[in-house]
């Protein structure tokens, strides 16, 4: 498509573009507190973009962000804001800020906005320790039988997952060593120094059975921003524009948290419907993806993503990360930063920005020519997507 004729077909595609990213440094434990964290990144987003503060009319971020519009607005000196939103449902919320703004700007609402998370999971408390909201009425079916943590609700579907088509632990070590292999060339992530193998993995501490302490996600303090403003503007930016091809959240129908057990089927889950509409309003299909930032707060995750996305038939997941395919090189790398499981874990946003270094050529893990890549937010809630393309 030539740059001059995006945006004009009407909706969200290409309308809009990323033009500027930023984040902190990544640690289990920061000194500063979350709203300076979040203050950070966003200006260092901001000047990536090469935009003034006062600029930026629109903000997006989670319902779980402990920053408000008014904190982050006073501090970084922000103009009139006409447009703000926040998205539920923590990790399955990260791409739909994007997909917010993009709606926001293409309808005329706003023309500079910024989404932004800030955490500080590494040094701060567990959200399911707060015993004050553990029992919202969905739980109570769960957490008196011992489905107290997020591993715990996953690690159900696993276990399902593994019987039914008979994926291994094999196939979950694909998943943390690809992530692990793209983390040990990235000098921001967590997880730099320190090689994964399967020896390691195998023999590693259970976290809730089938998942082993790797298949886990890391805890970490750390805040990352990026910002969108339309094609047109896009255009006069510092950096190269990225542009948000489609978008897609999703919540099917009898949805019901991570597990998922009131729908006909708990192993087609909300990235099902995510990518219906998704592929639907693109122009490209997944044959034609380069490279995916696939979350993975948990490693069954990728594997139940990779078949609601389209990459490979249903069951064919496990299979999928044999060979190799998911390292650089392979059918479909992944996580090129190091991901959830091995760069940081900031409910996701980490692949967003890691997806825009791809197509910009920046990434410490360059997929060659990569000019399309698929973001997806978490699988098991609630969730979003992006399709961003160069």
């Amino acid at each position: 498509m030539a740059a001059g004729s995006r945006g004009r077909s009407g909706g969200l595609k290409d309308a809009t573009a990323i033009v500027g990213i930023g984040q902190t440094p990544f640690a289990k434990q920061l000194p500063e507190d979350e709203r300076t964290l979040a203050c950070r990144a966003v200006l260092a987003a901001l000047d990536d973009a090469g935009i003034p503060p006062g600029e930026v009319d629109a903000l997006a971020s989670y319902t779980m962000e402990e920053t408000d519009e008014v904190e982050l607005a006073k501090a970084c000196g922000f103009g009139d804001l006409t447009f703000f939103s926040k998205v539920g449902f923590g990790g399955g919320g990260s791409c739909a800020t994007v997909a917010h703004l993009a709606a926001a700007v293409a309808a005329g609402q706003a023309s500079v906005g910024v989404a932004w998370r800030s955490r500080k999971r590494g040094s701060g408390p567990r959200p399911w320790t707060n015993t004050a909201v553990q029992l919202p009425t969905p739980a109570q079916w769960t957490r008196p039988y011992g489905l107290l943590r997020p591993v715990d609700e996953i690690a159900m579907l696993a276990r399902r997952y593994m019987h039914e088509y008979g994926a291994t632990r094999d196939h979950l070590f694909n998943v943390a060593l690809a992530c692990r292999n793209r983390a040990n060339q990235n000098p921001a992530a967590i997880m730099y120094d320190r090689p994964l193998t399967r020896e390691m993995y195998m023999t590693s501490r259970w976290v809730s059975e089938p998942l082993c302490l790797f298949d886990n996600c890391l805890e970490t303090d750390g805040a990352l921003a990026c910002v969108v403003v339309s094609a047109e503007r896009a255009r006069d930016c510092r950096r190269k524009p990225v542009y948000v091809h489609s978008a897609a959240q999703s919540l099917p129908a009898q949805h019901h948290g991570m597990v998922n057990y009131w729908n006909d089927d708990p192993l087609t889950g909300p990235a099902w419907t995510a990518a219906r509409h998704l592929w639907k309003h693109s122009d490209l299909a997944p044959e034609d993806v380069d490279v995916a930032q696939i979350y993975d707060a948990f490693t069954p995750l990728v594997l139940l993503s990779l078949e609601g996305y389209g990459f490979c038939g249903r069951g064919e997941g496990g299979a999928f990360t044999e060979g190799g395919a998911l390292e650089t090189g392979g059918l479909l790398p992944v996580n090129t930063g190091g991901g959830g499981l091995s760069e940081a874990y900031v409910h996701g946003f980490n692949l967003i920005n890691e997806g825009v270094k791809q197509l910009r050529g920046t990434s410490t893990a360059q997929v060659p020519d990569a000019s399309t890549c698929l973001v997806t937010a978490g699988e098991g809630v609630p969730t979003s997507a992006l399709l961003l393309r160069s």
